[in-house]
């Protein structure tokens, strides 16, 4: 082959071999490989190297992109390289081409991997894993060829090199993690998989742990199947391995240095968790199922595959907390309240790096592909304000979502997993059969996220042994899936024979054991002895004592009033800024402004008092996160908790610099998502009594994409779990004309939520009722939920505004009386109302000269003041006409809900009207003008003043 042929031929093979494009990655790997050891690197792929720039005649470990720029030059213009011959010139490109094929395994090997347990989806061959495709025949398969960076011998035949690869790629477990960015973390992967093939040794004692452990999967469905016939349960049948899986995950975590573990599962196998990896008492779920109320609390409680738990594990390491979190039937949802929990648990350890909380999430299949909060959370991975450094998670993939076992029908991807690398995640695909693949995967799965703090993903391939439920009939739908299923023997049985086929057990052991689990079932007791620890009523030492929150109601009177010379020194601490810090020139006259206001000469705005309500719990030992779209700055431009340098860019929290003493202030720029940020922060207020911790909507009504989080967590989590929570939700709610998405927080969804005193719901109309609302919701010895509808317009309205007295002498209100002089014997209309249509009742009040019509406003609407109300009216002897006044539509705002409370409080043969817009299917109308025809007849209607409309 002449030069000119030869260069021809190497250029057209750059150009259409994988390592011209996305896999230069290839190249790199090999580059590094020549810096560290140049020797291990063929002779051809040294001169290449040779070539690239050098740093004092020595060749540097330059940037990839440097690398990648590199290569292309090189391979642009091969006229110009000068190459040794020491190889006929078809051994040259016949080196090439092998390691070509050792970097198509590790990108396609995964399609071709054994991992369905049924069989049924057997691999399409695959072109780039033959010969073939990379110019090879089988006349070159016991030629030996250097490995490249092949973890094994430097050189190897052809036959074994593909043997390594078929053993470590297309066996029990497919791995992807070439779409990986970081180079060094594609490097760990490749030496914990090629170093054993992809086979890994178990001693005999681990071998027999793993059979335990699957005959206790088994052996407690066998038990639940034939006592309590037909009931449901999400067995977790055909997904034994899951077990073995958790016990590994467990012992794994613990020797690590992990000190807590937070679980988040959907319910398919939850039982199961429950009783053979969390130790709850056998006898306690048998009650559950015997229908029996276990419920120690005053709540309605929930269905037994609902419930968490949490236990202590002592291992040879040390004491491991695991807790299984709470979750509703909206599958996914629970998985960014998990992350916030661990968030909270790290932060309170002073875990930064979290080697020490670890968050694990299962997932369904079908879920983990269709369910947006998938994404959410996984994109939240990374994220300061709500990174918890990596989680592992665990599908229990059994091939079908209820009926659905159609890809096609399911989801738009190859596997139901590849949501996860829009995380670079690596993602191991491993077949539920093989208990010895799973718990290989498991352990790398898990050294993996503690060495590089990042998620990772365990794609458990397995089946479902029965229906969707107990009850249900699955081959009806699935003819063929279940004609195989019902023939496959079960992964405990299979695994047993193997045993049986090293001579590890005998016969008849794995049948002496199933049967002694059987008798441990019927014992009072655990079935995760000796681990588990009974701490006697104990808390483990980071937990947290909800005690005194317990059984409390938070309606009492409490006593929130600051003192004078405590809120200038705190906006003296607020004022003050680094050297050289330029703001903003509206920021400054905010700034301004608010320095005028604590001395006395302007009165205190919402912003304003809002920031000190902050500085004031802050330095009283109270932590404060607030987390939203555009929190720092508020979305209305009034907050400016984070400072922004106009010179520099550099930003400054005045919040976290009050005193040495202080508690954390935290204030988070969210991403654009609702369900998954607001789960995240229940998380978190469910496991810290001691944060305020507040979630605020951009806009009041973007809260109804998280309204699973709102109704399955927010307002019903202590009546079915016992799970109290103090979270502060702040949603700008009011009609000014901005039209039907951006006026109504759907104050009305909240207060159809509302009973058994479960959550609160305020309209507040000053800042010093917000000042003393805060500071009132972690002051008070209560937890729950607070949602308020915050103000738009009011932010800067001349009438919403106090004097300091209201600061410093006053306390919250749930309901604020007549604010003028007006003598009560001439009253006969009385006007209640909520929110911002009060100041436009005042205004109209006032111009009209109006004397005989008394205004009260509701400030908290739910625990509604009745009494307060009751007592307020009692001035009013001669009143006899009462109007309920609202922004909102008829059928919407708190009319509907709310009456009953109002009719509770009037005097006898009272009259009880309605003001306000009529029905609406919508929650505004779009045109300004129509708006403000709209307000002022309700007004007018309100007060009784005749229009011509």
């Amino acid at each position: 082959m002449s030069d000119a042929v030869r260069e021809g031929s190497m250029r057209r093979f750059w150009e259409s071999s994988q390592l011209a494009g996305h896999n230069a990655d290839f190249l790199e790997i090999l580059y590094e490989q020549y810096l560290k050891e140049p020797q291990r690197v063929s002779a051809e792929w040294r001169s290449w190297f040779e070539q690239l720039p050098k740093v004092n005649g020595t060749a540097t470990d330059v940037s990839h992109a440097r690398i990648r720029e590199q290569f292309r030059q090189i391979t642009a213009q091969p006229r110009s390289i000068q190459r040794p011959a020491p190889r006929k010139p078809a051994q040259q490109e016949n080196q090439v081409r092998v390691l070509q094929l050792i970097n198509a395994y590790r990108f396609r090997g995964h399609q071709r991997a054994q991992i369905d347990p049924l069989h049924l989806k057997q691999p399409e061959p695959l072109p780039e894993l033959s010969l073939a495709h990379h110019g090879l025949d089988e006349t070159d398969l016991d030629t030996r060829f250097d490995t490249g960076s092949l973890f094994g011998p430097d050189r190897a035949s052809l036959r074994e090199i593909i043997q390594i690869l078929e053993s470590t790629y297309c066996g029990s477990i497919g791995s992807e993690y070439m779409h990986i960015i970081e180079t060094s973390e594609k490097r760990w992967i490749q030496q914990r998989l090629e170093s054993c093939a992809g086979q890994p040794s178990m001693g005999s004692k681990e071998q027999l742990l793993v059979l335990n452990r699957l005959t206790a999967a088994e052996g407690l469905e066998y038990f639940l199947h034939n006592r309590y016939i037909g009931q449901k349960r999400f067995s977790l049948e055909g997904a034994d391995s899951l077990i073995p899986l958790l016990d590994t995950l467990i012992h794994r975590s613990g020797k690590q240095g992990v000190r807590e573990l937070v679980i988040g599962m959907a319910h398919r196998g939850r039982l199961n968790v429950l009783v053979n990896i969390m130790g709850k008492a056998p006898e306690e779920l048998f009650q559950e199922f015997e229908g029996k109320d276990g419920n120690t609390g005053n709540g309605s409680g929930d269905v037994k595959y609902h419930k968490g738990f949490s236990s202590e594990f002592l291992l040879p390491s040390g004491m491991l907390h695991v807790a299984l979190a709470f979750n509703p039937s909206h599958l996914e949802i629970v998985n960014p309240v998990v992350e916030g929990s661990v968030r909270a648990r790290q932060e309170r350890r002073n875990d930064s790096d979290g080697k020490l909380v670890v968050p694990v999430v299962l997932h369904g299949d079908a879920a983990f592909a269709g369910q947006g909060v998938v994404m959410e959370t996984l994109n939240l991975s990374q994220l300061k304000g709500y990174a918890t450094r990596g989680t592992v998670h665990v599908v229990i993939n059994n091939q079908i979502g209820f009926t659905t076992s159609m890809a096609s029908e399911a989801r738009s991807t190859l596997y139901c997993t590849d949501v996860a690398k829009i995380v670079d995640a690596p993602i191991f695909h491993v077949n539920g059969d093989d208990p010895e693949a799973v718990v290989f995967v498991t352990k790398m799965a898990l050294d993996y996220r503690m060495t590089f703090g990042k998620d990772v993903v365990i794609d458990l391939v397995c089946y479902r042994r029965h229906g969707h439920s107990e009850a249900d009939e699955p081959t009806a739908t699935q003819p063929l899936m279940y004609n195989a299923i019902k023939a496959l023997p079960t992964t405990r049985t299979v695994y047993a024979q193997k045993l049986v086929e090293k001579g590890l057990i005998s016969p008849d052991h794995a049948e002496k054991i199933f049967n002694e689990y059987q008798d441990t079932l019927t014992s009072k007791g655990s079935s995760v002895v000796p681990y588990l620890v009974d701490m006697h009523g104990q808390h483990y030492r980071y937990a947290i004592d909800w005690k005194p929150y317990l059984q409390q109601t938070c309606t009492a009177f409490l006593d929130t009033h600051v003192d004078i010379e405590r809120l200038r020194t705190l906006w003296q601490q607020l004022e003050k800024l680094p050297t050289g810090f330029t703001l903003h020139n509206n920021v400054s006259k905010i700034i301004s402004n608010r320095h005028k206001m604590l001395a006395g000469a302007l009165p205190l705005d919402w912003g304003c008092a809002e920031t000190l309500a902050y500085a004031s719990l802050l330095t009283e030992g109270y932590s404060v996160r607030l987390s939203g779209q555009d929190s720092a700055r508020g979305t209305f431009f009034h907050r400016h908790a984070v400072l922004h340098n106009q010179n520099g860019g550099d930003l400054y929290t005045p919040l976290q610099h009050l005193a040495d003493d202080q508690a954390d202030f935290t204030v988070i720029n969210s991403p654009l998502s609702e369900a998954a940020v607001l789960a995240f922060e229940y998380g978190y207020a469910t496991t810290d009594p001691e944060t305020l911790v507040i979630w605020e909507a951009q806009f009041g009504d973007f809260a109804n994409n998280a309204q699973v989080v709102i109704d399955q967590f927010i307002s019903a989590g202590e009546q079915k779990w016992n799970r109290l929570c103090g979270l502060v939700m702040f949603l700008p709610h009011g009609y000014e004309g901005q039209g039907p998405e951006h006026s109504s927080a759907r104050l009305e969804r909240y207060l159809q939520l509302c009973a058994e005193q479960n959550i609160q719901v305020c309209q507040p109309t000053t800042p010093a009722q917000i000042f003393h609302l805060l500071r009132r919701q972690m002051l008070i010895q209560c937890r729950k939920p607070l949602v308020v509808m915050t103000p738009k317009s009011l932010l800067r309205h001349k009438l919403a505004v106090n004097d300091l007295d209201a600061f410093t002498q006053d306390n919250f209100h749930p309901l604020i009386a007549e604010s003028e002089n007006l003598d009560p014997e001439k009253i006969r209309r009385i006007v209640l109302c909520s929110g911002k249509v009060y100041y436009d009742l005042i205004d109209k009040r006032r111009s009209e000269e109006i004397d005989d019509v008394a205004i009260i406003r509701i400030e908290m609407l739910y625990p509604f003041p009745e009494a307060l109300l009751r007592n307020a009216l009692k001035d009013y002897p001669q009143a006899s006409l009462f109007i309920w006044c609202q922004d909102e539509p008829k059928n919407q705002g708190a009319w509907f809900t709310s009456q009953h409370h109002i009719r509770a409080a009037l005097p006898a043969n009272a009259e009880l009207r309605y003001a306000g817009r009529p029905f609406s299917a919508a929650p505004a109308v779009g045109y300004p003008a129509r708006h403000v025809q709209q307000q002022h007849k309700l007004v007018a209607d309100a007060l009784g003043i005749k229009t011509n409309t």
